[in-house]
C-alpha cells in the first residue's frame, strides 16, 4: 500500500464508523419516539437510514479490504451479490432524498392541506416506487452479469470491464441509471427546495414588515431590544438559505463526481486513476454518513429525543413520562428578550413553526 492508499483506507474506516453510529442513533430515535414514527417524513427517514445502514455493512467494508489487500475481497458470486446491494442501495437512497423534498414542499407550500394530500398510504406507495425502481436496475445489472469488482474504485459495483461484446447496451443501461436516479433526484430537490426557499423568503419578508409595525408602536421599547429582534429575523432568512443549500449541495458534492468518472468512462479512451475513481466511491459513501445529520439528527424533534436517551441512559428521568412533554419543545423559534425585562417588551416575530421546521 502507498501513502495514497493508506490515507484512503482510513477515510473509508472513518465514514463507516461515523455512518454506522449516526444512522443508528436515529433509528432508535424512530424506534422510542412514537411522534416520529406518526409522521409520514419519518418513513422516508427510515427507509433512508436503512439503505445507509446496510452500505455501511456490506459495501464499505469490502471497499476497505480492496484497498488494503489490493485485491478481489471475496468469490465472484459474493461480489456480484454485493454488487447488487451497490446499485440497489444507492438508487433507493437517492429516491428516497427526492421523496422527502417533495413531502417538505407540500409541508411548506400547502400547509392547511398537508394532512390530506400527503398520507402513510401515499408515502408507501412512493416508498413502494423507490424499490421497484431500485430493484429492477439492480436486477437488470445482476442478471446481464454487469457487476463484479471493479479496480477502478476497489469495490464491487457496475464494470464495464464485464460488459464485452455488449457494450452498447451497458452504455445505454448506464446513462439510463443515471438518469432516472441522480439526474431526476438532483431536478427533484432543485425545485422543491428552491420553491420552498422562495415560500420562506416570502413569509420572512411579511414577518418583517409586521415587525418593523409593532416596532414603531411601541415607542417605549429599549433599542437593544428592537436591535435583537430585528437580528433575529435577518438569522432566519439566513438559516433558510443555509438548510436549503446544504440539502442541495451535499447531493451535488458527494454523487457528482462519482456519476461523473462513471460516464466519462464509458467515452473516455484514456485510463482514469484508480486514486480518483476511489476518491470518487468515498464522496458517494459520505453522503450516508451526512444524511443523519442533515435530514434528521440536527431537527429539534431528534435532538429532544437524543437528549431524552441520554438522560435515560443516566437515569435522570423515566423516558415514558418525557417523551409526554417532547411535542411541547419542538419548535421555539421565538424573538428572545433578557430575562429581566417585561413580557410586554417581546414584540411578536415568529416565523411559522412548521415553515421553520421544514425548511
Amino acid at each position: 500500500m502507498d501513502a495514497v492508499d493508506v490515507v484512503y483506507s482510513v477515510l473509508v474506516l472513518g465514514i463507516i464508523a461515523v455512518s454506522l453510529l449516526s444512522n443508528v442513533v436515529v433509528l432508535i430515535c424512530f424506534l422510542y419516539n412514537p411522534e416520529i414514527r406518526k409522521q409520514v417524513p419519518g418513513l422516508f427517514i427510515l427507509n433512508l437510514t436503512f439503505c445507509n445502514l446496510l452500505l455501511s455493512v456490506s459495501n464499505m467494508p469490502l471497499t476497505l479490504v480492496g484497498l488494503v489487500t489490493r485485491g478481489h475481497p471475496g468469490g465472484s458470486g459474493f461480489c456480484q451479490a454485493v454488487g447488487f446491494l451497490d446499485t440497489f442501495l444507492t438508487t433507493n437512497s437517492m429516491l428516497s432524498m427526492a421523496a422527502l423534498s417533495i413531502d417538505r414542499w407540500v409541508a411548506v407550500v400547502f400547509p392547511l392541506s398537508y394532512h390530506s394530500r400527503i398520507r402513510h398510504r401515499d408515502a408507501v406507495m412512493a416508498l413502494g416506487y423507490t424499490w421497484i425502481h431500485s430493484l429492477c436496475f439492480s436486477a437488470v445489472a445482476t442478471c446481464c452479469s454487469w457487476v463484479g469488482y471493479h479496480h477502478l474504485y476497489a469495490s464491487c459495483t457496475l464494470c464495464s470491464a464485464r460488459a464485452k461484446g455488449v457494450a452498447t447496451q451497458f452504455v445505454v443501461f448506464t446513462l439510463t441509471l443515471h438518469g432516472l436516479t441522480f439526474l431526476l433526484t438532483l431536478i427533484v430537490l432543485c425545485v422543491t427546495y428552491l420553491k420552498v426557499l422562495q415560500v420562506a423568503r416570502f413569509h420572512c419578508k411579511r414577518i418583517d414588515v409586521i415587525t418593523m409595525q409593532t416596532l414603531l408602536l411601541l415607542v417605549d421599547i429599549h433599542p437593544s431590544v428592537r436591535q435583537r429582534c430585528l437580528d433575529e429575523q435577518r438569522r432566519r432568512r439566513q438559516r433558510a438559505t443555509k438548510k436549503i443549500s446544504t440539502f442541495i449541495g451535499t447531493f451535488v458534492v458527494c454523487f457528482t463526481p462519482y456519476v461523473i468518472t462513471r460516464i466519462v468512462e464509458l467515452f473516455s479512451p484514456g485510463r482514469i486513476s484508480p486514486h480518483w475513481g476511489v476518491l470518487s466511491k468515498c464522496l458517494a459513501y459520505s453522503k450516508a454518513a451526512s444524511d443523519p445529520f442533515v435530514y434528521s439528527l440536527l431537527r429539534h424533534q431528534y435532538k429532544n429525543t437524543c437528549s431524552l436517551l441520554a438522560n435515560k441512559v443516566l437515569k435522570r428521568i423515566p423516558l415514558h413520562s418525557a417523551f409526554l412533554r417532547t411535542e411541547d419543545n419542538t419548535v421555539r423559534n421565538d424573538c428572545t428578550t433578557n430575562n429581566s425585562e417585561p413580557p410586554t417588551n417581546k414584540p411578536t416575530c415568529q416565523l411559522r413553526p412548521a415553515l421553520s421546521e421544514e425548511v
